[in-house]
Formats: C-alpha cells, sequence, structure tokens
C-alpha cells in the first residue's frame, strides 16, 4: 500500500510482480467495481512467462484530474517513466484520460482498453453523477449490480460475477460513490492529444453493459487500432475468458519486445515462443475475416 498525496487517506493498493529490472510494465486498472485482485489469472500468467505487470487498486478520488495527478505520483513514487496500461470498462476510461493528461510529457507507452468506452455521457448518468456522494452503499451496490449479468450463464462467467460481487462487497461507500462519479461525471477523450499511443481494443460479442453505440464509438476514435474480439466474456472477460485475454495481451506487448519499452524479461523470450504468438495471431486474424 502507498500513499503519494498529501491527504493520508489517499491509499493505492497495488500487487507488484514479475522481474523488478523492467521499467515499462503493463499496469492493470480496475472497473467500478473490482479491487486490484481482480487481475489474478492475469498476474499469474504474465509474470510466469517473465512480464512485470501491477495491478492497481486506486483511492478516492471525485474527478478525472485528481486521479490522474495522483497516478502520475504513483509513477514517480515507483520510479516509472513510461507504462503500458490495461484498463477495464472504467479502468480503460482513465486510462484513457491519464494518456491525454501526460499528453505533453508522455507516460503512457500504449494501452489495452477491455469493455471500455470513451465518453461518460453514454451512461446518462451526468445529471446524478454529483448525488452519489450522497446515497448509502446499499444503494450504490445495486446501481452497480444492475449492469451484471443475469440469466443462463456458463460456469466460468458465473464464478467471474461472484467473484466480482465478492469483491463489490469489500468496497466502502466512499469508495463506491467515488468510482461511480468518475465513471459518470460529464466527461469525454480528446483522441487527437493519444492518438500516436498504439491501442488494442478488447471487446465480447456477448451481453456486457456496453452499448453497440459505446463500441462503435470506440472504434472511431481509434480507426488504426488493433481489435481483440471475444465470442464471449460478458463484462469481466479477464475472469472468465482468461486464456484468450492474456494471449491478446501478449500479442499487443509483442511489438515492444526487444526495445527499452518491453514489459517482459529479454532472457525470457525465446525466438520459437514469438514464432507461435505469431502464427496464433496470424490464424485468428484469418478466423476474423472469414
Amino acid at each position: 500500500q502507498i500513499i503519494v498525496d498529501d491527504d493520508d487517506s489517499k491509499v493505492w493498493s497495488l500487487y507488484d510482480a514479475g522481474p523488478r529490472s523492467i521499467r515499462c510494465p503493463l499496469i492493470f486498472l480496475p472497473p467500478v467495481s473490482g479491487t486490484a485482485d481482480v487481475f489474478f489469472q492475469q498476474i499469474l500468467a504474465l509474470t510466469g512467462w517473465g512480464y512485470r505487470v501491477i495491478a492497481l487498486q486506486y483511492p478516492v478520488y471525485w474527478d478525472h484530474l485528481e486521479f490522474c495527478d495522483g497516478f502520475r505520483k504513483l509513477l514517480d513514487h515507483l520510479q516509472l517513466d513510461k507504462v503500458h496500461l490495461f484498463g477495464a470498462s472504467l479502468g480503460g476510461f482513465l486510462a484513457q484520460k491519464f494518456a491525454e493528461y501526460t499528453h505533453k510529457s508522455p507516460r503512457v507507452q500504449s494501452l489495452i482498453l477491455c469493455n471500455s468506452f470513451s465518453d461518460t455521457s453514454i451512461f446518462n448518468q451526468t445529471w446524478t453523477a454529483n448525488s452519489f456522494w450522497l446515497m448509502p452503499a446499499f444503494m450504490l451496490k445495486k446501481i452497480v449490480l444492475g449492469n451484471f449479468a443475469s440469466g443462463p450463464l456458463d460456469p466460468e462467467m458465473a464464478d467471474g460475477i461472484d467473484f466480482m460481487v465478492d469483491r463489490l462487497e469489500s468496497l466502502g461507500q466512499s469508495e463506491l460513490a467515488s468510482r461511480l462519479t468518475l465513471n459518470c461525471q460529464n466527461s469525454y477523450v480528446e483522441p487527437h492529444k493519444i492518438r500516436d499511443i498504439p491501442v488494442t481494443i478488447m471487446d465480447v460479442f456477448d451481453q456486457s453493459a456496453l452499448s453497440t453505440e459505446a463500441k462503435e464509438e470506440m472504434y472511431k476514435l481509434y480507426p488504426s487500432a488493433r481489435r481483440a474480439h471475444l465470442k464471449t466474456g460478458g463484462n469481466f472477460p479477464y475472469l472468465c475468458r482468461s486464456a484468450e485475454v492474456n494471449l491478446y495481451i501478449q500479442i499487443h506487448l509483442l511489438q515492444f519486445h526487444g526495445t527499452r519499452y518491453a514489459a517482459i524479461d529479454p532472457s525470457m523470450v525465446s525466438a520459437e515462443e514469438l514464432e507461435v504468438q505469431k502464427i496464433s495471431l496470424h490464424t485468428s486474424h484469418e478466423q476474423e475475416e472469414q
């Protein structure tokens, strides 16, 4: 746990795993309902392959600027000049805002945006955003749970949702209220400020909290982004479709291997491994085109 602001109550909780010699790790930012440990499947798999990954849980921030400022201080504290960001839902929006905030002296090397959005007005809650801080915790939880999938689900997805419900229960009123405020406060991403950052957009074809319009908007914003589509996975593919998500993460990070922005220990990258990944990438693209 790390405190970087003058305010002692603002504590960042994080798991930092993998080789510390890596100076440009992959950082995971959770959704509204998530804590740092919702990415445990990614931490286990990616560190096993030699990547350095950090999963974060943010303290209570009430506006995007305050979050970006705190996150910048955290990176300074960890002595990280540039990082790759994987953001899920709200985490993805905050990752884009942070890339925009630091565009004059860039701190974000690349972005993976999972089930994410670029404009908070899609939730039609901008008018209530200022009143979340008044609501009791049970009401806030109800709002979040309203976006979780219901109906018949396969066992992995059901487990994923149970896990997220459990994490949601562990969040206090101010944590939830502040995240919902960040999620719904009137704001959008200015794409011209982050045009040069390599982006992978990861989304699912089955039921998720994001509308088709929100997804289309993301594709329009990042016309040159790579797309990682999962047939199923709901709101939390990193939990219930972790093997696919982990493969897409590796494919995204592949372009930085051998550079100073590699998130992997160079000694762990074998020529055969890279070949295997390139082949699997090629096959998945061919399948997409069919």
